[in-house]
This record gives structure tokens, sequence and C-alpha cells, in this order.
């Protein structure tokens, strides 16, 4: 069994910000992968499903991003989890906007929401970690990170978010590899070459040899 767990702030007020990416990508699997309705437990939301063979729980922490280890370790103890079952989507400063890594352990490099798993927890559990791009300033994170994205982000975010869902079950198989590369074809597509091959010039016909010789010669070559 996996513990599934989207970071974010609770209400309308906070649902489009880049802080809420975790809440977003949650939302989507629980969306795409037909779950059942969120019901509240756990001081947060939770709903349940499988991926094959795979049971998975889903929580979004309701007790604000700072008190999110608060709801996680609830979980984690009723179901008689292990750090390792968990898998926490956050958003992360340090990564370009639509790029997505995958991180076992480790510090929580400042975020609330890590930082209060980490005290809950431990810090032995796996994180998604989703680039929403630095303000360029530290001052200036608390800032962005609690503002809505921009219109301009919609197509990246939208992105993003398929890719999550698409790949997850690889995640919560254990196959990280062919999650990021479900994100990859979702954010980053191949494209199919337009360039037509140059045509190829047409050889000329050789010539046809020209038998110049006179009519006894031809008679005397027929009897060589």
């Amino acid at each position: 069994m996996k513990l599934i767990v989207g970071l974010g702030n609770p209400g309308a007020k906070y649902a489009q910000n880049r802080h809420n990416i975790g809440f977003m990508a949650v939302d989507r699997i629980v969306s795409d992968h037909g779950f059942g309705p969120w019901r509240s437990k756990f001081q947060g939301s939770v709903t349940e499903g499988r991926f094959g063979s795979d049971k998975v729980i889903l929580l979004k922490p309701e007790t604000f991003m700072n008190l999110s280890g608060q709801s996680v370790g609830e979980a984690m103890r009723f179901h008689k989890l292990d750090p390792a079952d968990v898998i926490v989507f956050h958003d992360e400063l340090d990564l370009a906007p639509g790029k997505v890594r995958v991180k076992t352990g480790g510090g929580h490099a400042g975020h609330n929401g890590l930082r209060s798993i980490h005290g809950h927890i431990g810090p032995d559990y796996d994180r998604v970690r989703m680039g929403i791009g630095h303000p360029g300033h530290k001052d200036a994170v608390p800032g962005y990170v609690l503002r809505d994205f921009p219109k301009a982000d919609a197509t990246w975010l939208d992105d993003v978010l398929r890719g999550v869902s698409d790949g997850i079950a690889d995640l919560v198989a254990g196959d990280s590899g062919r999650f990021l590369n479900a994100i990859a074809l979702r954010v980053a597509p191949p494209r199919s070459s337009t360039t037509k091959p140059k045509p190829q010039p047409v050889p000329e016909p050789e010539p046809e040899p020209v038998d110049d010789r006179s009519a006894l010669q031809k008679l005397v070559d027929r009897f060589k």
C-alpha cells in the first residue's frame, strides 16, 4: 500500500497558488483514474483506489502547509505504513517551471510542508519535486508561492499534471524512470519530421554505341 500526499493550502483562496501544485497533482490523478469522492479523515481529505494490484490512499492535508506532517503522520500510523510507503507531491523553487524530479530522503530545503513532515515521520520518504521556478530573491519567495499561476503557465502546467496522471501507476510500482518519461512525453513530445527528403537526380541513360564499321568490315568480323 502507498500513501500519496499532495501538499497545499485548503480553500478556494489558495486553489490556484503555485504552492498548491501538489493538491493539483492528486486532484488530477483522482479525476483521471475514477477514484471515489474525497472524504474528511486524518485532518485532511482522503480517497482510495488501485493501480493494478497496488492499493493506494491519496491524501490532501487540510492543516495548512506548515502543519502538513500532522495529517501525514496520522494517516501513516493508522494504516501501519513505513516512511518508504509515502510519496509526497510538492512545489519546488529550485526547478524550472515544467521540470519534475523524484527524490528519496534528504533535507527539506526550507519547504515548510516538508519540514513539518520531517518532524513527524522523518526524512526517508519519496518526494515528487514539481518545478515552479524561483522569484530571484529569498525575500520574494512567500509572495511568489502564494500567488496564482499566471495564464501564461497554463499550457505547461496542464501538460505536467497530465503526465503525472499518465505515469502514476509506474511511480507506485517503483519505476520512477517510466513515471518521469510519461511527463516528458506530455511536456516535450517527440515531433515527426516534416522535412521531405531531397529528390535524387535520375541518371541519364547511357548513349547507344555507334557502329561505324563498313559493311565489308562487319562481314569479316563475323568470320573471325
